[in-house]
C-alpha cells in the first residue's frame, strides 16, 4: 500500500509542477490578482472532487464491506484563525505543503527554508496548543 501512496504522490507532484502550480512567482501572482489561472486549477480540482465525494459518500464501502463516512469537522474560532495562518504563509513562501516538496524534488533550495517554517510552525501549535484550546475553544487532542 506505501507504494500505490508513493506512485499516487508522485503523479501528484508531477501534475502540480507540469502546471505551475508550485512556481513561486506563478502563485504571487495569483495572490496579487495578476494572474487567475492558478483560480483556475483550484476550481477545477474542487469541481472534480466535489462529484467524487458524494459518489463514496453514497455507495462507498471499506475492504471489509462496511459503508464508507464522512464526517464534518466542528467549525470553531480555531478555523478562522488557521485559515488566516496558512493563508499568509502560502503568500509569503509562495507555497503550502505539497508544493514545499516539489519544490525541494526540484532542487530549489529556497523551499528547504519554507519547510523549516512550516515544521517549525506545526511544532510551536503543538506546544501552544493547550492555551490555544481556550482561546478558540478547540478539540480536546
Amino acid at each position: 500500500m506505501t507504494l500505490l501512496y508513493l506512485a499516487l504522490g508522485t503523479i501528484f507532484g508531477f501534475a502540480l509542477s507540469r502546471s505551475g502550480a508550485a512556481d513561486y512567482n506563478f502563485i504571487q501572482s495569483m495572490f496579487l490578482f495578476t494572474s487567475f489561472q492558478l483560480y483556475g486549477i483550484i476550481g477545477t480540482a474542487v469541481a472534480l472532487t466535489l462529484p467524487g465525494l458524494w459518489l463514496l459518500k453514497k455507495y462507498g464501502k471499506t475492504i471489509g464491506g462496511k459503508a464508507i463516512t464522512i464526517d464534518m469537522k466542528p467549525f470553531n474560532r480555531g478555523n478562522i484563525a488557521g485559515g488566516l495562518l496558512f493563508g499568509v504563509g502560502w503568500s509569503m513562501a509562495g507555497m503550502c505543503p505539497g508544493p514545499i516538496l516539489v519544490n525541494i524534488g526540484e532542487g530549489k533550495l529556497y523551499a528547504l527554508a519554507a519547510f523549516a517554517g512550516a515544521l517549525s510552525g506545526a511544532a510551536l501549535v503543538g506546544v501552544l496548543y493547550p492555551a490555544l484550546q481556550k482561546v478558540f475553544y478547540l478539540p480536546k487532542m
